[in-house]
């Protein structure tokens, strides 16, 4: 009679998908004396592929020994005694839990067993050091790492589980191939569900966790864990800023956890884990995910101003990059490669032929021909993407315009004319205008290089100063792949700077940095990340820009109407870029611009500190009786006022446009 454990295997057995190169060689490895070392992420299936191993064995005619380190006591439960006389496979499953006496294991345990034996051991860790440094182990032990399924073997498992097909794609991507989670999706669509995402089917987050991560020891432990999830890599130091206090401890335990891997930048948790993690946190704790994804970005952004080689800068924006385009819904960022060591580099007299050959090739003769004017107008603003040995592979180009440049190149002309139209630049404000991009094989499909210019665009967004007005991606020949992922960074379609040059139409997208600067990007990327409603980026088109003798006029009216609230809530310094700058949370735009002012009279010489301080911030009544406390006349206290007022509004204007007056 048929046993229900026989059934059980059948079914699992039928189940079972891929994994052909680890089948072959166990086959291989039958009948000689040596250990198969298996480990990886937890519910990544090797507990299945033990269950085939002794299946075959079983079939050869080997005497198939299973272990599994939950059920077993060293003791009188010590492993078993295997016969020399009998052909034997030995399989030993959750070997993490005998990490404590693996030492004894491997030198006393297995030393014993027969020469012809063959022994599996699986367990989430890989082989500790002394399976590695002792020669004659090193020998005897092959090492398989077990990651998650192809796609091929995913969709072959969700055919045999009869998941639709239409279904197919969805749920590979949600659970990144690994066996577990992509078994609880089929689970979920049986049950009638349709998951879009992890963050859908709380239940399966919760089961996922449970079985992949160990208990946490403590709270801190578990912020630890968030902040590995929410980050591309982390140190110790950026585990310091997020998590408060020393973090050496957690970043020991992290390193120890079987999900976390190392990289020459830092740690990161395996992509399953990841998405675990921040599911849970977002759908459990909503405000401390806001919390930590919010201080995740001010971390980062204190982190790249304080790294002061470019490349190694660029280095952590395409890990930041592609990290998060992977996990992104849009289509233009999710499609962005790894870099595989190719780098930024500034542009050499040997390049530019390369340069030339390959835009006519890919975007004509016109093209080309504006591409070798810029060059010999503005080398600095070109960077060509070179592989690991220095070959070239592509190129770009971040353009400062200015009126000077006007009349040669249709697609600087747009975009000035753009910023004529809606906000000029002020005195010493700049103009960005991202103008080429090419990858030499790929054109502007994605690539490494299209990956190293999108992160070198992120990283000028991080690192504006104060003097930028205008930035203006033109690179981009696909409006309709570029649009949601330009607007989800706060860049606007700005159709008439659009420009024709040859047979090729650039869509134009713009941002004005005086209206929204940096924290204003930082709040647009954290509204759409905790899933809050975000403008149209263009509808800061409606905010004045000040020129020069408008702000003057504010700042006189400002302090006229200081003590006036329902006058001073319609001053236009309230949507100047000082005052943006100078707020923090929880205060009013109003309350903003009193403690700038404060702060600035705080640094005029002392006389005019004096006048502005007894005259406006805090009056000492009428100007007449302000100038008999400062034992002027009347008409010698007036032309200090007005100095004084002169020289606060010019410290403002300097600071509202990044210039310096000579």
């Amino acid at each position: 009679m048929t046993s229900l454990g026989h059934t059980l295997r059948e079914l699992r057995r039928r189940s079972f998908t891929g994994r052909e190169e680890e089948v072959a060689a166990f086959r291989d490895a039958l009948g000689a004396p040596g250990v198969i070392f298996v480990h990886g992420l937890g519910g990544v299936g090797k507990t299945a592929l033990l269950d085939v191993f002794a299946d075959l064995a079983a079939e050869k005619g080997f005497d198939a020994v299973r272990v599994d380190a939950r059920h077993l006591t060293l003791g009188q439960g010590a492993p078993p005694v295997l016969p020399g006389d009998v052909p034997a496979v030995l399989l030993i499953d959750t070997y993490e839990l005998l990490e404590s006496v693996d030492d004894w294991i491997r030198d006393h345990y297995l030393s014993a067993l027969p020469a012809s034996c063959l022994v599996v051991i699986a367990g989430r860790r890989a082989p500790g050091p002394r399976w590695r440094t002792d020669p004659a182990w090193r020998t005897l032990t092959r090492v398989i790492a077990l990651g998650n399924l192809s796609p091929e073997e995913g969709r072959a498992y969700l055919c045999a589980q009869d998941v639709p097909g239409e279904m197919h794609d969805r749920l590979l991507t949600i659970s990144r191939g690994h066996p577990l989670t992509l078994s609880m999706m089929a689970d979920a669509v049986r049950r009638g569900a349709t998951p879009r995402s992890l963050s859908d089917q709380p239940d399966t987050v919760s089961a996922l966790l449970a079985l992949i991560i160990d208990e946490v020891p403590s709270a801190r432990h578990r912020t630890a864990l968030e902040v590995c999830a929410l980050v591309a890599v982390t140190t110790e130091d950026l585990l310091r800023a997020m998590a408060d206090g020393d973090a050496a401890e957690l970043f020991a335990w992290l390193r120890t956890q079987p999900f976390i891997d190392e990289s020459p930048y830092g740690l990161y948790p395996h992509d399953v884990v990841r998405d675990a993690i921040t599911a849970d946190l977002r759908w459990r704790s909503p405000a401390r995910y806001a919390e930590l994804y919010r201080r995740k970005f001010a971390v980062f952004h204190e982190l790249v101003r304080a790294t002061a080689d470019e490349r190694e800068r660029l280095e952590m924006l395409v890990l930041t990059v592609v990290l998060n385009g992977a996990r992104s819904p849009l289509a233009a960022f999710a499609s962005l490669p790894p870099t595989m060591r190719a780098y930024a580099d500034q542009l050499h007299d040997r390049d530019r032929s390369a340069i030339v050959a390959m835009t006519a090739d890919r975007q004509g003769r016109d093209q080309a021909e504006l591409a070798a004017y810029w060059m010999n107008r503005r080398p600095e603003a070109f960077r060509v993407f070179r592989t690991e040995t220095g070959e070239p592979l592509g190129y770009g180009a971040c353009l400062d315009l200015t009126e000077a440049d006007l009349g040669v190149d249709p697609g600087a002309d747009a975009m000035w004319a753009y910023t004529s139209k809606y906000g000029a630049p002020r005195s010493g404000e700049r103009v960005r205008a991202w103008r080429f991009f090419l990858d030499r094989d790929h054109g502007q499909r994605p690539s490494r290089s299209l990956t190293l210019f999108v992160a070198w665009q992120m990283l000028d967004n991080l690192l504006v100063g104060d003097d930028a007005a205008w930035s203006f991606v033109g690179a981009f020949e696909d409006a309709e792949l570029w649009a949601p992922a330009m607007e989800s960074l706060g860049f606007w379609a700005a159709a008439e700077a659009e420009y024709t040059v040859g047979e090729s139409r650039f869509p134009v997208f713009a941002h004005d940095w005086r209206r929204t600067g940096v924290a204003g990007l930082a709040d647009r990327l954290h509204a759409r990340q905790i899933g809050a409603p975000t403008p149209p980026p263009g509808e800061v088109l409606g905010e004045a820009v000040l020129s020069e003798p408008e702000f003057t006029d504010a700042v006189r009216s400002a302090l006229r109407t200081l003590h006036t609230p329902e006058l001073l809530r319609s001053n236009p310094l309230l949507t100047s870029r000082v005052v943006r700058q100078h707020g923090r949370a929880g205060r009013a735009p109003t309350e903003t611009l009193r403690d700038l002012l404060d702060e600035a009279v705080a640094t005029l010489t002392p006389e005019s500190g004096v006048v502005i301080d007894r005259t406006f911030l805090r009056p000492a009544g009428a100007q007449e009786r302000v100038a008999d406390s400062l034992h002027l006349s009347f008409n010698t206290y007036r032309r200090h006022r007005d100095k004084a007022i002169a020289q606060l509004t010019e410290l403002l204007w300097e600071r509202e446009t990044g210039s310096r007056r000579a």
